[in-house]
């Protein structure tokens, strides 16, 4: 995700990710916190943010307790909020 600062004071921004598993054999969250990274800017600087998606990232404890990652769609919520209005937002599938 590109980050400009369009002010006329340099500042920092946060950029956070959010992932929600579209289809999972249990109830998981609407949206949850995956990673970040705060980035500083100069006026009118643009920094390119990058943020891994791993195994990790995907995994949650099933039925029985054990921690997995299935298949399926996971939508990527990538902004400077957690407000829907703020995020971008891809599918990822995972087969």
């Amino acid at each position: 995700m590109d980050v400009t600062n369009a002010g006329r004071r340099e500042g920092a921004d946060v950029v956070q990710m959010y992932i929600r598993d579209l289809v999972s054999s249990v109830t998981r969250p609407i949206r949850e916190l995956k990673g970040f990274r705060k980035v500083h800017l100069a006026v009118g600087e643009t920094q390119t943010v990058t943020l891994e998606i791993t195994p990790e990232s995907l995994s949650f404890y099933g039925i029985e307790m054990d921690y997995r990652v299935e298949p399926g769609e996971f939508e990527i919520q990538v902004g400077n909020s957690s407000r829907d209005a703020d995020l971008q937002k891809v599918v990822l599938t995972v087969v």
